[in-house]
């Protein structure tokens, strides 16, 4: 109490909030400018659509997957890839990665300092 009454009175019960607290202990920055969150998220979105649309379509593409070289040279693995449960499963992976691509352009937030 005696070390109190010596500060300013202004001092006394002057602490930093929660808030000021938290982020100043978690090491928090400030975002990304708002030019690279738009790239970053252009980027993700191109990757997403093309990689999708590849996995599509490439297994129904008779002469890129049921004769490619890769393959040829592993039979048991190119048994296996050349049936339709299988393709099937390869196209909805590719569904999903099409699905990811719009949902971050759905989704899409800027993020201000």
């Amino acid at each position: 109490m005696a070390m109190e009454a010596q500060r300013p009175a202004s001092q006394v019960n002057a602490r930093p909030g929660p808030v000021a607290v938290r982020a100043e202990e978690s090491g928090w920055t400030a975002p990304a400018p708002l030019w690279l969150q738009r790239v970053s998220l252009m980027v993700l979105v191109v990757f997403c659509l093309y990689l999708g649309g590849l996995l599509v379509y490439l297994p129904w593409w008779k002469a890129m997957w049921d004769h490619n070289a890769l393959l040829l040279d592993y039979p048991r693995l190119h048994h296996y890839l050349i049936q339709g449960p299988v393709r099937g499963i390869i196209s909805g992976l590719g569904m999903l990665d099409l699905w990811i691509g719009l949902s971050e352009i759905v989704h899409y937030e800027e993020y201000r300092a």
